[in-house]
């Protein structure tokens, strides 16, 4: 969850939605995401809306305390409840993200899931994850969750070579990430997934490869793979200024990913977003679809962002003020956009065309038709979808994809 935050209109002092975004809600899925804010420590390359222990002392008191954190965002699941009003959707995906949400106890997070279930119900096939960091669990821990009714976790792995983590500030041992794999399957989790980010300065062809065969050694059924982005403000980008690590290569980011998809698909996994690769249909990410399908999902959390029916809003990003807002019975909402037809079509040609199923061409206007014209031409999209009217990008789009949308939402 990226720390910064967009202008937008008030939000109202109760969460109240206009009728308009609840109209046909019955017929879209509902997720939700609970935002964990706390770290141990701070990664090199992050630019979320995370807080250690040192940077919250003395700017928020026991508002912004961890040990109460669980109380305070079963509040707002019960304010979710009260904007919702009568809606009848069963919750279909929760993910837990951070942060560091395993720096609570496996009861807390068994408590914010309990409260989902409490006020509108799961649905009997909902897709339940945590993120954890791999120094955070143990066999008990997971046992916990697994028992509290989680069945999908996501541990950060990045890299399996100490240099590059070290690069990265990330403080787990090289091989703990894998071990958590082994650990989440004894526990009963039926999927499991590990995050890797590759172009990390100093890191080699043979360290990627060496990273995603560590994982895929540990044998989980999804895998996520990220360019390393350097955000400023982040102690990373103060590095690379000082010129004490050199600047990532857009390059060697397509060489990686190259290898990336290689490696992967020859290990039975196959691409169905462009950094997200699967075992099968069952292993995807429901959730993150919701995101990238445009359905509903409300986030809890300081900095959480919420979408429901065309309207989408954010919470202020402090823990304090987040959870002094709640105590006062008012909605923790910072901001809110009411979007247009137009807004939600152009949404949907840049999420969509992330997808192995791409985006139907009837949704483009005719300056992007032209341009898909093109860019089949050029062999960024694949002939046969293009001729059963979807835009499908091919390998070589999915290296350009933000350039390929870029010209089809015109």
């Amino acid at each position: 969850m990226p720390s910064a935050l967009p202008d937008g209109d008030p939000v109202p002092a109760d969460g109240s939605l206009p009728a308009s975004a609840l109209a046909g809600a019955a017929d879209r899925p509902l997720g939700f995401y609970l935002h964990v804010p706390y770290c141990a420590t701070r990664c090199g390359y992050c630019d979320f809306n995370t807080y250690t222990a040192t940077e919250l002392r003395g700017s928020g008191g026991v508002l912004a305390s961890r040990d109460n954190y669980a109380d305070t965002l079963t509040d707002e699941i019960r304010l979710a409840r009260k904007v919702l009003g009568d809606d009848p959707r069963e919750v279909s995906t929760v993910f837990v993200g951070g942060g560091t949400p395993t720096l609570l106890a496996a009861d807390d997070l068994v408590r914010m899931l309990a409260a989902i279930r409490d006020e509108f119900g799961l649905a009997a096939d909902a897709e339940v994850t945590t993120e954890a960091n791999p120094e955070s669990v143990d066999p008990a821990y997971l046992a916990a969750l697994r028992a509290g009714g989680f069945n999908r976790v996501s541990f950060g792995m990045q890299s399996a070579r100490r240099h590059v983590l070290k690069v990265l500030d990330r403080t787990h041992t090289p091989g703990r990430p894998e071990a958590c794999v082994t650990e989440a399957r004894a526990a009963g989790f039926d999927h499991v997934n590990l995050d890797l980010i590759y172009g990390t300065p100093g890191e080699s062809d043979d360290d990627w490869r060496a990273s995603l065969e560590a994982a895929l050694g540990a044998g989980p059924d999804h895998i996520s793979a990220y360019a390393l982005i350097v955000e400023e403000g982040t102690q990373l980008a103060r590095r690379i200024r000082r010129g004490e690590v050199p600047m990532t290569d857009d390059d060697v980011h397509a060489d990686r990913y190259l290898i990336a998809d290689s490696v992967l698909a020859a290990a039975g996994f196959d691409w169905y977003e462009v950094s997200n690769w699967a075992t099968s249909q069952e292993a995807r990410c429901l959730h993150n679809e919701l995101y990238w399908r445009g359905a509903d999902w409300w986030g809890a959390g300081p900095g959480a962002h919420s979408h429901v029916g065309g309207v989408r809003w954010w919470n202020v990003k402090h823990p304090g003020a987040y959870a002094g807002a709640l105590a006062q019975g008012r909605s923790p909402g910072a901001g809110r956009e009411i979007l247009s037809d137009e807004d939600r079509r152009v949404e949907r040609v840049l999420l969509e065309l992330r997808l192995s199923e791409g985006v139907p061409l009837a949704l483009l206007r005719q300056d992007g038709l032209t341009a898909a014209r093109r860019a089949l031409a050029d062999g960024l999209l694949a002939a046969g979808p293009y001729d059963e009217g979807r835009a499908v990008l091919t390998l070589r789009g999915r290296l350009l994809a933000d350039a390929v949308v870029r010209d089809l939402v015109d």
